[in-house]
């Protein structure tokens, strides 16, 4: 009986948890050090958008969810706009991405999206609207955010959490330690990226079924 208990307890503590992996990876996931997977996807104004358009550019895909605490963490912050503008201010074309599922308790339809990350005063060159999940699931994203850096010439050569503070308090901000941030420079600096990769944290993404 103490056992059954203790794993009801296991239980309803994992299940209470906001900071989750989500789904598996899928084994055709990106990986790191190889052509980012190619992909075409609507943005919030119905224009199309493809990755190859931008090849010869770094481009950022952040995985994002304004029902997120843990985007709320970034953007209320503003830590994630001020790496949107130091970055994009460098020629790096960097996306929002929603995979959220239409349907499920977070989605937002692309105008009422669009409207809520401007009112955040994003400096994201686009918000993509993956409904199908097909790019997410792509690259592996499990949580938002979520963060994929490519180089110019199409290879991922950043996957993982903005940074080290795996929290929703902005406060950790102060000591946090930004991958995104160090990858970018580095690579924008002709430099191997020391730290391609790091475990990702946040609200698990609501994909489609």
């Amino acid at each position: 009986m103490t056992t059954r208990r203790h794993l009801l307890r296991l239980s309803l503590a994992s299940a209470a948890l906001p900071l989750i992996a989500g789904s598996l990876t899928p084994a055709h996931a990106a990986t790191v050090g190889q052509p980012a997977p190619a992909f075409e996807v609507k943005d919030a104004s119905g224009k199309t958008v493809k990755l190859s358009d931008y090849k010869g550019k770094h481009v950022v895909l952040e995985w994002t969810n304004p029902g997120c605490p843990f985007v709320a963490k970034h953007y209320g912050s503003q830590n994630m706009q001020g790496l949107q503008k130091e970055f994009t201010a460098k020629d790096v074309v960097w996306f929002s991405v929603s995979s959220t599922a239409p349907g499920t308790s977070d989605y937002l339809a692309p105008a009422a999206l669009a409207a809520k990350y401007q009112a955040w005063g994003t400096s994201a060159t686009g918000l993509l609207m993956d409904d199908s999940g097909a790019v997410g699931k792509a690259y592996g994203a499990k949580t938002t955010p979520h963060l994929f850096v490519i180089d110019p010439k199409g290879t991922l050569i950043y996957a993982g959490g903005i940074d080290d503070k795996r929290s929703a308090d902005p406060a950790d901000l102060k000591s946090a330690k930004n991958f995104v941030r160090a990858a970018l420079g580095e690579s924008l600096a002709g430099k191997a990226v020391s730290v391609p990769s790091a475990a990702p944290y946040g609200c698990g993404i609501k994909y489609a079924s």
